[in-house]
């Protein structure tokens, strides 16, 4: 027997009050009721919503539902009218399917290797000891997300990709502004032309002045110019906003749930659980979209071949079905095999990077400030909208007792 139909009319705007971590309750009871729904999207196309875990895994597991940008002519919140979408840049291959998708993916693979990644620790953990430096001799007061939760990952992409130190905020403003979901139709084209302009700029002075990075090390590939300059835009992004995320948001939600943040505290051990819990609780990655290529069975129903199919990976992770208990959060749980850095063969490429500044950074800051308080109301917090890309907080403001003398003092 087929899992009932349901329907959910729009995708959802806000979170409940006083809910920041959890998915819209619309998206938590569509799951309640089905793994599975139609979603009528503005533009009257005929779509579906896939709540569930295991056939959101196995969606982002399938060659019949595609990634391909050309085919994503259908928004879940704005009517767009009969558009033409154009494909995926060159070297932008999160928006391809296979072969294109590997000719990208393949000479980048052998440059995120767990081992790779933790030969970066020391350096993560030198860049976050300078961070934590400079907080603790302006504070003791700060905006987490300004001054730790942004630079942190900025500073290791822009190291790994061999963008000059002094360029970092040239290209975080514009990242932020085409990821954070507020920004009108001309800011966000304005932002996102002059990353891919200053993208071009960098890969010109990659050939003619190769350094130790990345980047530079794709030069010797028959890769164009063009074709560097997307695979460099999609590691910026990824390498960036999402951690950024997870630093700041993630220790919002420790500061949130005392007696797991006291757990982390006691015991540094747990702080592998404690990453993957805080990836799976949170999923700041929210939703994917795929279009099915054909007619293709799931729970009983058809999807038909051009229908596009939104993944919500908050509510996969939040599945009772997967994970006990799912809504609270346990840094102790055993099971962590979440989608928060999806599933297939668009898998993030960097998530063993993202592991090792979340596992760094996060304990680092604990320790230093064993006080660490907000410093305004939880429900003052500001946060993303439901439209960002990437959720998250816009800022988050901090305080702790001081108990080291400033230096010069």
């Amino acid at each position: 027997m087929p899992e009932p139909l349901h329907t959910i009319t729009a995708m959802p705007t806000a979170r409940r009050p006083g809910c920041p971590f959890d998915p819209p309750e619309e998206l938590i009871e569509a799951r309640a009721r089905s793994p599975i729904s139609r979603f009528p999207f503005p533009d009257g196309h005929q779509g579906w919503l896939v709540t569930g875990y295991d056939l959101t895994r196995a969606i982002l597991a399938d060659p019949r539902f595609s990634s391909r940008k050309e085919l994503m002519k259908h928004h879940p919140t704005v009517d767009y009218g009969d558009i033409e979408v154009p494909p995926a840049p060159p070297g932008e291959f999160l928006l391809m399917d296979e072969p294109r998708h590997s000719r990208y993916r393949k000479p980048l693979v052998g440059k995120f290797t767990v081992r790779r990644m933790r030969l970066l620790t020391e350096r993560v953990e030198q860049i976050t000891a300078e961070h934590l430096d400079a907080m603790e001799q302006a504070g003791p007061a700060a905006d987490l997300v300004t001054a730790f939760a942004k630079p942190i990952p900025a500073v290791v992409i822009c190291e790994l990709l061999g963008v000059p130190y002094e360029d970092r905020d040239r290209f975080q403003d514009n990242i932020d502004t085409f990821l954070a979901g507020e920004a009108g139709d001309e800011e966000l084209i304005a932002a996102y032309l002059a990353t891919q302009r200053y993208l071009a700029e960098l890969v010109a002075a990659k050939r003619a002045n190769p350094t130790d990075d990345v980047l530079s090390d794709l030069l010797d590939s028959d890769l164009t110019d063009e074709e560097l300059q997307g695979m460099a835009l999609i590691l910026l992004s990824a390498g960036f906003d999402t951690t950024a995320n997870m630093l700041a948001l993630g220790t919002f939600a420790l500061l949130r749930n005392p007696e797991q943040l006291a757990a982390l505290r006691a015991d540094p051990g747990l702080v592998d659980q404690a990453v993957e819990e805080l990836l799976r609780y949170l999923s700041v990655a929210k939703q994917f979209h795929r279009v099915a290529l054909e007619d293709v069975e799931l729970a009983g129903h058809t999807i038909e071949a051009g229908a596009t199919v939104i993944l919500s990976l908050s509510t996969a992770n939040r599945d009772p079905e997967r994970f006990p208990d799912p809504h609270t959060l346990d840094l102790r749980r055993q099971d962590g095999a979440h989608l928060a850095f999806s599933h297939g063969i668009h898998q993030c490429l960097g998530q063993q990077l993202a592991r090792v500044e979340l596992r760094v950074a996060l304990p680092a800051l604990l320790d230093r400030f064993p006080t660490l308080r907000l410093a305004v109301p939880a429900e003052e917090v500001a946060l993303r909208p439901e439209s960002a890309d990437i959720y998250g907080v816009k800022s988050l403001p901090v305080t702790w007792d001081a108990t080291r003398v400033p230096p010069g003092v």
